[in-house]
């Protein structure tokens, strides 16, 4: 099983309400997470995306990345937590969307990483973009990440 394919079903079946919004890890490569979410049962009063649905992609492809390279680095023994997020919404989201959430520099990880073996706890800010259809940024989203023991 590939990472993608673990986090998948790690995503389903510990956090439910990711079946619930048909979430799925499209990739895992270069440093860069990609999940996808349809806009089929994420929808709004206006048959647009829904924010909270749009925020919690974010917030797990964040999760997720983190996740993906704590096994990479070989970390089995901690927890990652959202310690805080910011939002915005420059576009509405009318049809499916791909969550993104990059690398930050090697620099800001290697601080995380050792951070974390010396202290058992560490802080990391990671950025998610959210793609709609036709791949124009419908919502940018910065959140901080902490890992500990």
């Amino acid at each position: 099983m590939t990472p993608a394919q673990q986090l998948q079903t790690l995503l389903h079946r510990d956090i439910p309400l990711t079946r619930a919004m048909d979430l799925q890890v499209v990739a895992w490569q270069a440093g860069e997470l990609r999940l996808r979410l349809p806009l089929a049962g994420n929808t709004n009063h206006t048959a647009s995306m829904f924010g909270g649905s749009l925020y919690s992609a974010a917030v797990l492809a964040g999760w997720g990345w983190l996740l993906l390279r704590q096994w990479e680095a070989g970390i089995d023994d901690g927890h990652i937590v959202i310690q805080e997020g910011s939002i915005e919404y420059p576009l509405p989201v009318s049809g499916d969307a791909v969550a993104v959430c990059a690398a930050p520099t090697d620099e800001r990880w290697q601080r995380f990483e050792k951070t974390y073996r010396r202290r058992g706890r560490a802080r990391l800010q990671l950025e998610t973009r959210i793609l709609d259809t036709e791949g124009a940024e419908a919502v940018r989203f910065r959140g901080s990440y902490v890992l500990h023991r």
